[in-house]
């Protein structure tokens, strides 16, 4: 088959070619004899088949002898060992992640749901022998359960500074969790289960013990073991990303919280704020820092991180 290319006076005309493998072609100009009066019939290109080979075709036609898909070879596309690092980093902070926030999720469940039976249980062995329901015991197990909450802030922005920060052995401990993370777990982990043992100790206590003084032992407990979940999900899922909080990680005021926090690391004002859910009071005290933390909680983007 040949392509012939002509001109008349409606326009182009052309027909296609099919280069077969021992084919190839070469063009003609027909022009007319008076060179001077060419019109847009005056010039014909006519391609034709002839017995010459496809190298000897592309070479009169100065095309160059471009490769066909069967002869390239698809190279796998070579990572630098910067970028494998790097992917290597995000599968085991991934996997970290998971491990935390199984155990995270496993320990919240599994101790809220004590607490629930246990309250249950206390209050409906140790009603009166009359039938009456001791309102009196349980607002003030209530009471001690907001107790609790409040008075574990207080210890925490107390000991964190003088026990944990400014005193050697409870730096030795704390120290890991101011230092990059290697696994799911660190060290400064430890305080939790320190800060458990007086919470399972009142729970237990205030549990046998009929009267106001066992409902009241057994709030305490139960504020501290709620400020513990609190604490785990805010500073350890919120703050420092081990694991997944949701969509709390949009609340304005949880995004005050998180960069309050972080300036405790950044040690911008000495360490302040040393407590977690009132650390935004702390910083009130301190002339421009609520003006930081207003910038800063408005550029943070957790769907970044």
């Amino acid at each position: 088959m040949a392509l012939v290319i002509g001109s008349s006076s409606m326009g182009m005309v052309a027909s296609p070619i099919n280069f077969s493998t021992r084919s190839s072609c070469v063009c003609k100009a027909i022009q007319p004899k008076n060179i001077s009066g060419i019109t847009r019939r005056s010039v014909t290109a006519r391609v034709v088949q002839t017995p010459e080979s496809v190298e000897e075709m592309q070479a009169s036609l100065f095309l160059p002898n471009l490769p066909t898909l069967a002869d390239m070879e698809v190279q796998p596309v070579q990572k630098t060992p910067m970028q494998e690092a790097m992917e290597k980093r995000r599968e085991t902070k991934k996997r970290e992640q998971l491990s935390y926030q199984v155990s995270a999720i496993a320990s919240a469940v599994g101790v809220t749901s004590l607490a629930v039976v246990a309250t249950y249980l206390r209050f409906t062995w140790h009603i009166q022998d009359d039938g009456i329901f001791p309102w009196a015991e349980m607002f003030g197990t209530l009471g001690l359960v907001a107790g609790g909450v409040y008075g574990m802030e207080m210890w925490a922005r107390y000991a964190h500074k003088a026990l944990w920060h400014d005193y050697a052995p409870g730096w030795a401990l704390h120290k890991s969790h101011h230092q990059a993370r290697v696994g799911p777990f660190e060290a400064n982990d430890l305080f939790a289960i320190m800060n458990a043992l007086p919470a399972m100790g009142l729970c237990l206590y205030g549990f046998v013990t009929p009267g106001m003084l066992g409902g009241t032992c057994f709030g305490g407990g139960l504020g501290i073991t709620l400020f513990g979940i609190m604490y785990m999900f805010v500073h350890d899922g919120l703050v420092h990303r081990r694991f997944p909080v949701g969509p709390i990680a949009e609340l304005p005021f949880m995004k005050k919280l998180a960069v309050a926090h972080r300036l405790h690391h950044a040690e911008k004002y000495e360490g302040a704020p040393w407590g977690m859910f009132l650390a935004l009071q702390e910083l009130e005290q301190i002339p421009g820092a609520m003006e930081e933390v207003d910038r800063l909680a408005a550029e943070l983007d957790f769907s970044q991180h």
